[in-house]
């Protein structure tokens, strides 16, 4: 690259910024844009095509084209030749346009007459902002120098759109951060919340996209690049890393001293870059270039060039994650991704949280669920859109969320919230009532806890006990294995806090979703259906030894309720039993205290446990049916997989037939039968289950209200001729039957 061409790319965008300064509305800055373009590269036309919304571009402004085609053309994302290039965030360079593939001819523009075409991505960090375009007559390609320029002059582009330079009276150039925006992502946790975003990186505003002096801003990113790479090398010096965490880092420490990286980021500079634009500039490129790739290692070394972009950002900011800013009273968290620990220490200060990623059995949805907070994932790029302070709503029933939401929006979303709130004023007068149905059967509510911090809803909630306690919360919060008497302490608590109400403990749940920090990650094709829960405690019995120990020392004496699960067969349950009563001989002979009395359970999971012998259901001191993964493996219907997961109904009629299968197997042999999981604590779902035979349900604690107020308007043996009128009938699913009969009941 010659002296002349960087001084040219130097000049233009010192135009473009003098342009900018001058006063004006977007309309008139952008139309002011294209002609200087134009006449500093030397072609006919520049158009600016602007995204309307997520789907649709506009031309927003050009010079050379027809002007009565502004706002007027408009084109979907892949579409044409300009659709083409903000759909794939790449360039198109052609000297036959209107032979080239895909071409859309666009007879308003008069742009027949032309027939070169080059096209950028105006982009900002994973954000498509719009389309920058030159052509010209003649048929020629453009340099790769002329296309390096325009990169150049589309990335100040896209930092000015995102302060807004171009926005004014005219509705079609988009208000960046201003307008109502709703994402549809998916239920993590149920409940819904209404407060102002906290993100969790707060984004980092460049103000000054252009340099005049480029000694200086090359200066500035070589010594922010060192103070990355010495921070990245500290990082890995410190001594408790693990061999996979130190070879995260090291792919970490290779993007840091990359030549390539601040060799490309230096000639943005001498462009006439700022140095922060210019990290900028090389972070969209690497996104653009990296989410056309379908491979997963490499979509995470995206991340972490993204994070480390990120950092060095900060580093030229000043802008660290301390920005000045005040969390709100109301905060929703607002964040791609964050890990448990890091969601437990905002805690219950949260009303809310919604992340890009995620998953339903993600250790976020784990402890969203244990702080009872809303989440909603997969909100598809809500960090670039969302600004600290912005009005959020959360809905995590239907998994949505409405950012900046418009005064009705908020209006109805309120009436919900309030009509919530007054539905629960009305279930805490039945909290000291038995959920007894009008037929004089009694149903257990209990609840599902995984933190010291569920147990206060013991006793708000009406719950008779704890159905189900996880475990895994302990281990998935620390960076290395817990030890036995820190477990024993946290145990003894919760059992404290119960009061001398049941509390049933399931042991070590961790594998598919759920992998431990510190435990090596098994490369596994389709983890739910591999290597966990009580088949990393048989393969690793000195790790469900230890826990057993901690559970027998924190009851001193008072009863144990202790689960195992994931049991596929017969064998897993009385190996696992059999560990117990080895640990429990074992204190004895050592002087301690063991349990009054213990019960020992499983968890039916797998379709497989329920065609267990006779014995296993005579040994088992009491199965549970754990719902969500039961329903995935009967419908081979993956829970994290958002085309198939709402698919099947918990009410269809093989799955109803199925669990009272269960009932009756259980029955026969004299063991107590739960259901625990998402199910049961929908109040028609729990009420079927019910008629179905089961007598003990566990579900979230704000659940418990809904659940007993409808099972005590109802006669169970009515519900169940309505099923079993459905079921003869030759239904899918009883619930059209058993929704219009609870209609004409008034429930």
């Amino acid at each position: 690259m010659g002296e002349r061409t960087e001084s040219d790319s130097r000049k233009l965008l010192r135009r473009l910024r003098d342009t900018l300064a001058q006063p004006g509305q977007g309309q008139e800055r952008l139309d002011r844009i294209v002609r200087l373009i134009a006449d500093s590269i030397g072609t006919e036309v520049c158009s600016i095509y602007l995204f309307r919304d997520g789907e649709t571009l506009e031309l927003c402004a050009t010079e050379g084209l027809r002007a009565e085609s502004v706002h007027q053309t408009r084109m979907k994302i892949g579409e044409g030749l300009v659709g083409r290039v903000a759909r794939t965030g790449l360039p198109v360079n052609t000297a036959n346009a209107p032979q080239e593939k895909g071409f859309r001819y666009m007879p308003e523009t008069g742009e027949e007459l032309y027939s070169s075409f080059l096209g950028v991505p105006v982009q900002r960090v994973g954000e498509k902002l719009g389309v920058l375009v030159v052509q010209s007559r003649q048929a020629r390609l453009f340099s790769d120098d002329e296309i390096y320029a325009l990169e150049v002059v589309a990335m100040v582009l896209a930092e000015m759109t995102e302060l807004g330079a171009f926005s004014g009276d005219n509705g079609a150039v988009r208000h960046l951060h201003r307008q109502p925006v709703m994402f549809r992502g998916g239920t993590g946790q149920e409940g819904t919340a209404e407060g102002h975003v906290w993100l969790h990186e707060p984004r980092v505003v460049v103000t000054n996209p252009v340099a005049d002096d480029p000694l200086t801003e090359i200066e500035r990113i070589r010594d922010a690049v060192g103070k990355l790479r010495v921070s990245v090398d500290d990082l890995l010096s410190v001594e408790s890393l693990d061999k996979d965490q130190k070879q995260v880092l090291e792919a970490y420490r290779m993007f840091a001293h990359s030549r390539g990286w601040l060799r490309r980021m230096e000639e943005d500079i001498a462009r006439g870059l700022s140095a922060e634009a210019a990290v900028e500039k090389e972070q969209s490129a690497a996104r653009a270039r990296l989410e056309q790739v379908p491979d997963a290692y490499l979509r995470d070394r995206l991340h972490d060039l993204d994070d480390l972009a990120n950092r060095l950002l900060r580093i030229l900011t000043g802008q660290g994650h301390d920005t000045g800013a005040q969390m709100p009273d109301d905060p929703i968290l607002i964040a791609r991704n964050i890990g448990p620990a890091e969601l437990l220490d905002y805690g219950r200060k949260l009303r809310g949280v919604v992340l890009e990623e995620g998953s339903v059995g993600s250790h976020a949805a784990i402890v969203a669920r244990a702080l009872a907070i809303p989440l909603v994932i997969h909100a598809g790029n809500i960090t670039t859109e969302a600004l600290n302070g912005d009005h959020v709503l959360v809905d995590g029933d239907q998994g949505i969320v409405h950012l900046r939401p418009e005064d009705s929006v908020a209006r109805a979303f309120r009436d919900k919230i309030a009509m919530q709130a007054e539905a629960q004023k009305r279930y805490a007068s039945l909290r000291g009532l038995p959920a007894q149905a009008m037929c004089g059967t009694t149903v257990g509510l209990h609840m599902n806890a995984g933190l010291m911090a569920d147990l206060p809803s013991l006793e708000g909630s009406g719950a008779e006990g704890v159905g189900l306690f996880r475990t895994e919360l302990q281990f998935l919060v620390r960076n290395q294995m817990p030890r036995r008497a820190e477990l024993a302490a946290i145990y003894a608590r919760v059992m404290d806090a119960a009061r001398g109400r049941r509390v049933a403990f399931r042991t070590l749940d961790i594998g598919s979703d759920k992998v431990l920090p510190y435990m090596k990650p098994q490369d596994e094709p389709n983890p739910a259906m591999g290597w966990r829960a009580i088949r990393v405690g048989l393969d690793k019995p000195g790790v469900l030894r230890m826990q057993l120990q901690a559970l027998i020392r924190a009851a001193d004496g008072r009863p144990l309720s202790v689960m195992f699960p994931f049991i596929a067969e017969r064998a897993e349950f009385a190996s696992a039993r059999a560990t117990v009563l080895n640990e429990l001989d074992r204190e004895r002979a050592l002087g301690r205290r063991v349990p009054e009395k213990v019960e020992i359970g499983a968890m039916l999971e797998t379709p497989s446990l329920a065609f267990a012998p006779d014995s296993f259901f005579r040994e088992a001191d009491f199965v549970s049916i754990g719902g969500n993964d039961l329903k995935q493996f009967f419908f081979a219907a993956d829970r994290e997989n958002e085309r198939v997961r709402r698919r099947y109904d918990t009410l269809n009629v093989s799955f109803l037939t199925f669990l009272e299968q269960i009932v009756a197997r259980c029955a026969a042999a004299g063991t107590p039968l739960s259901f625990c999981g998402e199910d049961a604590g929908r109040p028609i779902e729990a009420v079927a289950f019910a008629a179905m035979g089961l007598r003990m349900l566990s579900m979230r604690p704000a659940s418990i209200g809904p659940v007993k107020a409808l099972i005590r308007q109802v006669d169970l043996r009515e519900v169940r001729a309505v099923i079993d009128r459905a079921r003869a009938e030759g239904a899918e699913t009883v619930r059209p039957a058993l929704m219009d009969w609870l209609s004409r009941q008034g429930g």
